[in-house]
C-alpha cells in the first residue's frame, strides 16, 4: 500500500491515542519514512489546536518543510499559535525558495520579520527570485545546484566536489567562467571515469534548456518530455540560474488540478479542511450569492411565461429537461478549451476552426437528441405540437452551448480571468436563459 493510499489508516491510528502519545505514533511514522508532504496532509486533517501540538513535536529539521508543504491557509493557521520567539527560530530558518512559497499567504510584516532573520546567502537568492513574475520559471528554480568548470579534469572535479554539502547529486551543471551553462554531467559518469578524461567530453547530449521567462505551464510541459531528472533553467545571456525537477512538475500539476477543482465552487487551493467558521461562511457566501443573481436571471425568464406555464403544466415538467440538455452540452465543450488552454493549444489561428468544429457536433447532437426528446414528450403528453416545441428548445440549447462553451472561456481569458472559476457559471446561465425563453417563447407562439 503507498503512504498516500495508507494516510487515512496512519490519521486514525493518531486520533484515536491519547493526547500524549500523538506525536510518539506520528514521530515513528516518521521514522518509517513518512515525507513533508504527507505530513503535512495528515496535519491538515486535525482541528487547529490539535495540529500545532502535532506540529511542535515534529524532528526540528521537518518544522520548515512540513509549513511548506502545508497548504496557505493550514500554514498560517499553525504560524498564528507561535509565540513571538517560537516564530523568529522558524523564521530564522527559511530557506529561499520556501520564503518565496510562504510570500504570497503571510502578512506582510511577518515576511518582513523573516527578511531580516534568514542567512545572508538564502536573503541573496530570494532577492535574484523576486526579480521574476510569480508565473516566470526564474522565481521557481532551485539555484543550489553543484556546478563545475565545464574544460577540468575529472580528478580535479572530484576535489571541488568536496567543497559542496549536498547529498551526491544525479547531475553537474558545467559552466563557463562567466557562469554560462555549457551542459549537465551525471554523477555516476564522473565516478566511473578515468583521472584525466575532461568534463565537457562526459557531457549528455542534446539536453533541453528552459528559459527564465518561461511560464510555468511551458516549463512543466518541456520537463514531461525530458528523460533527465531535471533541467538546467538559464537566463537571456545563457547564465545558469537553476534547475526544476520532476517533484516541482508534479507539484504544480497538483496544484493546478486541485484550484480548478476547488474554483468551481468558488473555494481555492489552499483553504483549510478546519477553517474558522466565520471566515469560511463569508467565502461561501459570496459565491452563493453570484449563483443566486444568476438563478434570479432564468427565474425571470421563466416568470416571463406565466401565463402560458399556468395553461399548459406539462410545460413546466418538461423544463428541466432542456436545462439539463443544455448544461451537460456545455460543460462538454466548457471543460475541452479548459484543458486545451491550459496546454497553450489555443491560437488566434485555430479558434474559429474550433468554433465550427463545436457548433457542427453541437448541431448533430441537437438534431439527434431534439428528435428523441420530441417524439418522446409527444407521446407523454399525447401532443404532437408539445413535441415539437421541446424538440426546437433542444436543438437552439445545445447549438447555443457549442457556441457559447468556446467563447466564454476566451472571453474570459482575455479579461485576465480563470475560465475554470467564473466560465461554468455563466454558460450555465446562459444555457437556462436561452433554453427556457426558446421553450416557453416558443410555447406562448404556438400553443395558446
Amino acid at each position: 500500500m503507498s503512504e498516500f493510499q495508507d494516510l487515512s489508516h496512519q490519521i486514525e491510528k493518531i486520533a484515536q491515542a491519547e493526547d500524549e502519545q500523538q506525536n510518539s505514533i506520528l514521530n515513528e511514522q516518521i521514522e518509517e519514512g513518512l515525507e513533508p508532504g504527507s505530513i503535512a496532509l495528515i496535519l491538515e486533517a486535525f482541528p487547529i489546536d490539535e495540529r500545532v501540538k502535532l506540529w511542535r513535536g515534529l524532528p526540528l529539521e521537518l518544522h520548515i518543510d512540513v509549513l511548506t508543504e502545508a497548504r496557505s491557509e493550514v500554514r498560517h493557521s499553525i504560524i498564528n499559535e507561535l509565540s513571538e520567539t517560537e516564530l523568529k527560530l522558524t523564521l530564522a530558518k527559511l530557506d529561499n525558495l520556501s520564503l518565496i512559497e510562504w510570500a504570497d499567504s503571510l502578512p506582510e510584516e511577518i515576511i518582513n520579520e523573516a527578511l531580516q532573520l534568514i542567512e545572508k546567502d538564502e536573503l541573496e537568492l530570494y532577492d535574484q527570485a523576486k526579480e521574476y513574475e510569480d508565473d516566470e520559471l526564474g522565481r521557481w528554480a532551485e539555484r543550489k545546484v553543484i556546478t563545475l568548470p565545464f574544460n577540468i579534469s575529472v580528478e580535479k572535479a572530484k576535489i571541488l566536489m568536496e567543497r559542496y554539502s549536498y547529498d551526491a547529486p544525479q547531475q553537474i551543471y558545467l559552466i563557463n567562467k562567466r557562469k554560462q551553462f555549457r551542459g549537465i554531467v551525471s554523477y555516476i559518469d564522473l565516478l566511473r571515469s578515468v583521472p584525466k578524461e575532461r568534463l565537457k567530453n562526459l557531457a549528455i547530449e542534446n539536453v533541453v534548456t528552459l528559459n527564465s521567462k518561461l511560464s510555468l505551464a511551458e516549463s512543466i510541459e518541456a520537463l514531461e518530455h525530458s528523460s533527465l531528472s531535471a533541467l538546467p533553467v538559464t537566463d537571456e545571456d545563457d547564465m545558469l540560474v537553476g534547475e526544476v525537477d520532476w517533484q516541482f512538475a508534479l507539484s504544480n500539476q497538483r496544484e493546478i488540478y486541485e484550484t480548478r477543482l476547488m474554483a468551481g465552487t468558488g473555494m481555492d487551493e489552499g483553504d483549510d479542511l478546519f477553517a474558522p467558521i466565520v471566515k469560511s461562511s463569508q467565502k461561501r457566501g459570496v459565491w452563493l450569492g453570484i449563483n443566486l443573481m444568476t438563478a434570479i436571471l432564468a427565474s425571470v425568464t421563466i416568470g416571463m411565461f406565466e401565463d402560458v406555464i399556468a395553461q399548459v403544466v406539462a410545460l413546466a415538467v418538461l423544463m428541466p429537461i432542456v436545462a439539463s440538455m443544455g448544461g451537460i452540452a456545455g460543460s462538454q465543450t466548457l471543460t475541452l478549451m479548459i484543458r486545451a488552454m491550459a496546454l497553450n493549444q489555443i491560437t488566434p489561428g485555430n479558434r474559429w476552426a474550433l468554433l465550427k468544429n463545436e457548433i457542427g457536433i453541437g448541431s448533430i447532437n441537437g438534431l439527434l437528441w431534439a428528435l428523441i426528446i420530441g417524439v418522446l414528450a409527444g407521446l407523454w403528453f399525447q401532443s404532437t405540437i408539445l413535441g415539437a416545441t421541446i424538440a426546437l428548445a433542444i436543438i437552439v440549447n445545445i447549438v447555443t452551448a457549442a457556441l457559447f462553451g468556446v467563447i466564454i472561456p476566451i472571453m474570459l481569458d482575455k479579461l485576465k480571468l480563470d475560465p475554470a472559476l467564473a466560465g461554468s457559471v455563466i454558460l450555465t446561465t446562459v444555457t437556462d436563459v436561452v433554453g427556457f425563453f426558446a421553450f416557453l417563447g416558443t410555447a406562448s407562439l404556438v400553443m395558446l
